[in-house]
């Protein structure tokens, strides 16, 4: 599933190609997804001008100028696809059957037109219109806890989450309710930058730890963001290009490896794969405690 970097590089696609443009034509190709499309939603979208938008967690907020925000999650498979007008559909072949919102402005003599495609295979994505003024209420977001870019995110909000708990510090840090938008990979680039097992208890996290794992959160989803996300399966960057952080990953998908702040064979047996609550973790038990 696309994460927080992901989410973010996609939302920065579509806002340099639509915001402060008007929709002229936008069409909904099946009811549903994970949920019905709402009532009406192409009258909303046709006609409307796009002022801004906002990323919340893993979701997309595109925000018109009547006052609602379009709620986009990408699911599972889901991408937005972005190409000129004038190039025609932006999915080709079998992605033809899936793409199932299709949005366009109109072009102008120093604007191609732009054509946005929603595709998703699987059908985990969905849309919603929420008013604009009540995005935060919505009850996909009305739970989610602080924006681990913001600079409200600290150590000291972590360790007020993190405070008491049992549960094993992964498991904490992708609970929405502690940090909004943290997923499987970052989280364990995370812990291995501040030198955290994935099984140590939440509670048993001291205060200095927490200060380094908040800087190596911020710094892993910086670098994952300038690198365009990392490529897993169905995810593309809106313009069809890969991201690249899978490149500068330390330690997910790399079970077996050497770790790189390890002297390997006979003193370390590499990095570890384990299983927590039906997820993978990749560690490096020597340097991770």
């Amino acid at each position: 599933m696309p994460e927080l970097p992901e989410v973010e590089t996609v939302m920065r696609g579509l806002r340099a190609r639509l915001e402060g443009r008007v929709l002229a034509r936008a069409r909904i190709n099946r009811p549903d997804m994970r949920w019905p499309f709402p009532p009406g939603l192409a009258q909303t979208l046709t006609g409307a001008r796009v002022t801004s938008f906002r990323r919340r967690a893993k979701y997309i907020l595109m925000r018109l100028d009547g006052g609602d925000s379009v709620l986009i999650h990408l699911g599972m498979s889901g991408r937005m696809l972005i190409g000129p007008v004038s190039n025609g559909p932006v999915s080709n072949g079998p992605d033809m059957l899936h793409e199932h919102m299709t949005l366009e402005t109109s072009p102008s003599a120093d604007d191609p037109g732009w054509r946005v495609g929603f595709i998703d295979p699987r059908r985990f994505g969905s849309v919603d219109l929420v008013p604009t003024a009540g995005e935060d209420s919505h009850r996909l977001l009305a739970d989610l806890g602080p924006e681990p870019l913001d600079a409200g995110f600290s150590a000291a909000t972590l360790s007020a989450a993190l405070d008491g708990r049992r549960t094993p510090v992964k498991a904490a840090l992708l609970d929405q309710r502690n940090v909004a938008g943290l997923g499987n990979i970052y989280v364990c680039e995370a812990l291995f930058r501040a030198g955290i097992s994935p099984e140590r208890p939440a509670h048993a996290v001291s205060a200095a730890e927490t200060k380094k794992l908040v800087k190596a959160i911020k710094a892993v989803l910086g670098e994952a963001i300038a690198a365009g996300g990392s490529s897993l399966r169905d995810y593309v960057q809106p313009d069809g290009e890969l991201g690249y952080f899978q490149h500068a990953w330390k330690v997910y998908g790399r079970a077996g490896e050497p770790c790189e702040n390890c002297p390997g064979p006979p003193l370390c047996a590499g990095i570890q794969r384990i299983v927590q609550s039906g997820r993978s973790s990749f560690y490096c038990p020597r340097v991770q405690q």
